[in-house]
């Protein structure tokens, strides 16, 4: 069923075109037929309904940017409980599968973005194909789990060659502004990183949820004008 709220259409999606590959999601549809295209994906403990997710889509969307906010391969699988063991191929599957379904709806540019695990994965199937999107938005990159630094998480960074912009909160366990501004210089394509103040892993809070997701929106919007 497709709604009209404030000038942005939003509908319930899905694609099963790729066998094992599904898409199921909301399309928040810009009513510009050339605007550009967002993929956005949930985290680790969450699915494409939560709060981040919703509000950051409809800004984008209020800004004139078409987003399918989608559940990963291993939400599809069961409605809660974290990724299984294995399912990282499957869960990129789903976001090729993904941004190939917001190519037919919409003819302007196609990003990925993700929060956590899911910009973690948007990440991987960027460095192994850079032709899948235009550009990332990182969203709380998961850089190593809670006082485990030394399990980093950037092996692939070497490889990505799109360019990418990491939102981060102050007080994130999974990585310092330090660690982050380390890691990124490993990649060689360009990156812009974007701190939260009084924000953790989560990004959005009640403190900074009437103002977070337009600033994001704008800080991405910048940083997309140069590709």
């Amino acid at each position: 069923m497709e709604i009209w709220v404030a000038g942005m259409s939003v509908e319930e999606f899905r694609d099963d075109s790729v066998e094992g590959a599904a898409v199921r999601g909301f399309l928040h549809r810009a009513r510009r037929p050339d605007a550009d295209g967002l993929v956005l994906t949930h985290g680790a403990g969450a699915n494409c309904r939560s709060a981040l997710l919703t509000a950051l889509a409809e800004a984008f969307c209020e800004a004139g940017v078409t987003v399918l906010r989608c559940d990963l391969a291993f939400r599809q699988a069961r409605a809660t409980g974290p990724p299984m063991r294995g399912s990282a191929d499957r869960d990129q599957a789903g976001l090729r599968s993904s941004a190939t379904a917001l190519r037919r709806e919409t003819a302007g540019r196609i990003f990925l973005g993700g929060h956590s695990y899911g910009g973690r994965q948007a990440s991987m199937l960027a460095a192994e194909e850079p032709g899948v999107a235009e550009a990332l938005l990182l969203l709380a990159y998961p850089l190593h789990p809670p006082d485990k630094a030394e399990q980093m998480r950037t092996a692939h960074f070497p490889s990505l060659r799109t360019a990418a912009l990491f939102v981060s909160g102050e007080r994130d366990g999974f990585g310092t502004r330090a660690e982050l501004e380390t890691a990124v210089k490993m990649i060689p394509a360009r990156t812009e990183l974007m701190m939260v103040a009084g924000a953790g892993h989560e990004l959005m809070n009640a403190k900074n949820r009437s103002e977070l997701p337009a600033r994001v929106v704008r800080a991405f919007l910048d940083f997309v004008k140069a590709e």
